[in-house]
């Protein structure tokens, strides 16, 4: 599977050869249709599982996108409010996962959206440690990592 990627950034590397132009928007387009490419033989050379992790990859992408648009307007509202009441606080979410890859990728999630800090991982990668600007229902946030971000996580990478 990890060869097929490496096939397709090859055809949209061949794509700007043939083009004559190495730009962004122009390799972007190549490994798209280097993409069609793969998923018209996708039954001959076997590609069925790397669309799946493609259209996973995307999933959580949007996911992301979606959380990232949802922390913004939470935080861009206690910001305005006359009377801001925060309950800044740390907590300890536990781990469903235990490889680094999928710890790395949910922690920088966490900390890439706005409200929420991903401070450490204990040594033994069963706990992440968070900081969030305002804890309103602790059992609910350590639920929608879990059924979010960290299940989409396990979803695309395994």
């Amino acid at each position: 599977m990890k060869y097929l990627f490496l096939v397709n950034v090859l055809l949209a590397i061949i794509w700007a050869a043939v083009g004559g132009t190495f730009t962004v928007p122009n390799l972007l387009f190549g490994f798209v249709l280097g993409t069609i490419v793969l998923f018209i033989i996708r039954e001959k050379a076997g590609t069925l599982r790397y669309f799946q992790r493609v259209r996973r990859i995307v999933s959580l992408l949007l996911l992301f996108i979606v959380e990232l648009i949802k922390s913004a307007a939470k935080v861009a509202i206690l910001a305005v409010c006359p009377n801001i009441k925060l309950k800044p606080g740390f907590f300890a979410y536990e781990l469903k996962t235990d490889r680094d890859l999928e710890i790395t990728i949910l922690a920088n999630l966490i900390t890439l959206t706005p409200g929420t800090l991903s401070v450490d991982v204990s040594d033994d990668k069963k706990y992440l440690y968070i900081h969030a600007i305002t804890i309103d229902d602790l059992e609910d946030m350590r639920e929608e990592i879990e059924t979010g971000f960290e299940r989409k996580i396990m979803e695309a990478f395994r």
